[in-house]
């Protein structure tokens, strides 16, 4: 039986919680990259009958015939998910949980969900980029571009799966293509500033009461998830809450300090927070 009054006070207690998210969380949102469902034919259907997409993730990996048909993807994709985005229960469950405590949020999740519901930007690591972000393919320099303008004009003017040429995003420096700012081959421009941020919140709360909370991250995650549970060993003073439908692991040496918690997010997130805040 789930003991939710001592993870509650684990959470009240503690000096600071360090969140993480991966694929779980985006699909309790109703994103799932890997399915070929309604919500992939809805919106990508006729990508699916001509190019022969089998789900979103295909698509964010495809080598396009033009970069007019990447743009054309791209710029639908991130019109629904980003711009169109509502916050969800789960995150604002999520926030009532954390209250006013510091925190930091790791997640390989791109969509930006968690700075759409109002956590700060400067808490927040995608450690495997972000769709509201471009850069040079090259690249040529290590700078990265806001993308949601773009995108709005991008989506507004595609017809028959492209867009005009004249919206076609170029590098201000040599002007190369773009492309939204994904981990998709040795290109890829880490965002080194919230990888600093990152660390230097580990170093704050160094020693002190740190409550790890994961939400739907597999178990063979090794960019987020073992490092987590490495963290927990190491800090004296942290517990480790790890949340996800049907797959719950944690590593032997942290069981003492630990709390797993297998079911759906909307379930789960809504009892932690009842017992934390009381309503």
């Amino acid at each position: 039986m789930t003991d939710w009054k001592l993870i509650a006070k684990k959470l009240n207690d503690a000096d600071a919680v360090l969140i993480g998210a991966s694929n779980g969380l985006s699909i309790t949102e109703g994103l799932n990259l890997f399915a070929d469902d309604a919500a992939f034919e809805n919106p990508f259907g006729d990508y699916k009958q001509k190019y022969g997409l089998t789900c979103i993730l295909h698509g964010m990996g495809a080598r396009w015939p033009s970069e007019e048909e990447k743009w054309a993807f791209w710029s639908r994709l991130i019109q629904r998910y980003c711009l169109q985005y509502q916050p969800s229960q789960v995150m604002e469950n999520l926030k009532a949980i954390v209250g006013e405590k510091d925190y930091f949020i790791v997640t390989s999740n791109g969509e930006c969900h968690f700075e759409a519901c109002g956590f700060s930007p400067e808490k927040i690591y995608e450690v495997e980029g972000t769709w509201l972000a471009m850069q040079c393919t090259r690249p040529c320099h290590k700078t990265l571009y806001p993308i949601l303008e773009p995108v709005r004009e991008m989506a507004a003017a595609e017809q028959n799966g492209r867009i005009p040429a004249g919206l076609l995003p170029r590098c201000p420096r040599c002007g190369g293509p773009m492309a939204v700012h994904i981990a998709a081959g040795p290109g890829f421009i880490e965002d080194t500033g919230a990888r600093l941020r990152y660390r230097m919140f580990l170093d704050r709360y160094h020693g002190k009461k740190l409550v790890v909370l994961e939400l739907g991250i597999g178990w063979r995650n090794q960019l987020i998830k073992a490092p987590f549970m490495r963290l927990v060993a190491q800090e004296p003073h942290a517990s480790y809450v790890t949340v996800n439908l049907g797959e719950v692991y944690i590593a032997d040496d942290i069981k003492d300090k630990s709390f797993g918690l297998d079911g759906s997010l909307n379930d789960i997130m809504e009892s932690l927070r009842k017992a934390c805040v009381g309503t």
